[in-house]
């Protein structure tokens, strides 16, 4: 992702005050930069955080207790890295609740599966009664023939 700015036409800025601005833009760029990555890794924080949140809220009681209790752990821990300005902090503790989050969806999952194959066992018989007829009207309502 690369940024760029031209300055070009007959602005009302003199050609010293261009200069000097793009000189300004040159130099601060590599801060621009660290904040853009910084306010990106917040917000990818904070998203995962309400996500992973709201699903265990959707699920309480069909998330296995340990890992319910690990997911609200690393939680807390990147909440508490938000708080702070690390950006790597922030980083790693996004990862490790997006990590926790998968064992929550693989766990859910394989609840759902367990859940579908205990009925299967006793499926119902179905009815072999089927007929299979068209219907074919002879009168027309119209009266034509």
């Amino acid at each position: 992702k690369e940024q760029k700015m031209t300055v070009t036409g007959g602005s009302s800025l003199p050609k010293d005050e261009v200069d000097r601005m793009r000189q300004e833009a040159e130099q601060y760029a590599d801060e621009d930069h660290r904040r853009r990555e910084a306010a990106e890794a917040r917000n990818q924080g904070e998203q995962l955080v309400y996500q992973t949140e709201k699903f265990l809220k959707d699920n309480e009681d069909k998330v296995p207790g340990e890992i319910k209790t690990e997911v609200e752990g690393a939680l807390a821990e990147l909440k508490e890295k938000l708080k702070g300005e690390d950006t790597a902090e922030i980083r790693t503790a996004t990862e490790k609740v997006a990590a926790v989050s998968q064992k929550l969806g693989q766990a859910m999952y394989a609840d759902a599966q367990a859940g579908q194959a205990a009925p299967g066992a006793e499926a119902p018989k179905a009815d072999d009664d089927v007929v299979d007829a068209e219907i074919v009207d002879d009168e027309r309502k119209d009266g034509a023939a």
